[in-house]
């Protein structure tokens, strides 16, 4: 069964805990060896209290959250994100989203406002289109 998605639902917040393995891991497996992201001794001699989240994780932790809402078969068409308070170790990435737009067609599609805060404020903001998933195929009566 097709759940009807509508303009102005809000998606159930994510809380995920940004441990230094996080911000690490993210870093490495999106080929991001800036040593801000993975080293602490030379983040801070650029003026970073610690290392801290790439967007490219960032922008995975978004992808996951409507992937987790809208399940494994949507389809992320468009992301577009920005950046502001960094997310270091110790923090919590708190997402949030609403559906601004729904948009016939085969798939449908929506676009959903999504943002992150942590502790020091507003991690992300952005605007994102998926695709919704469609009907499960009948199976054959074999």
């Amino acid at each position: 069964m097709t759940r009807a998605y509508r303009a102005g639902d809000e998606l159930p917040p994510l809380e995920i805990p940004v441990t230094r393995t996080l911000i690490v891991a993210g870093a490495i497996a999106s080929r991001d060896y800036q040593d801000v992201h993975h080293d602490a001794e030379p983040a801070r001699e650029k003026g970073s209290p610690d290392i801290f989240m790439n967007i490219l994780t960032t922008n995975g932790l978004v992808g996951r959250y409507l992937t987790d809402h809208f399940g494994p078969t949507a389809v992320l068409r468009k992301v577009a994100i920005r950046l502001g308070a960094p997310n270091y170790p110790g923090d919590v990435l708190r997402l949030t989203g609403h559906i601004t737009d729904v948009r016939a067609g085969e798939p449908a599609e929506a676009v959903v406002h999504v943002t992150g805060d942590n502790r020091i404020g507003r991690h992300v903001t952005g605007t994102v289109t998926i695709a919704l998933p469609g009907p499960s195929p009948k199976r054959s009566g074999k």
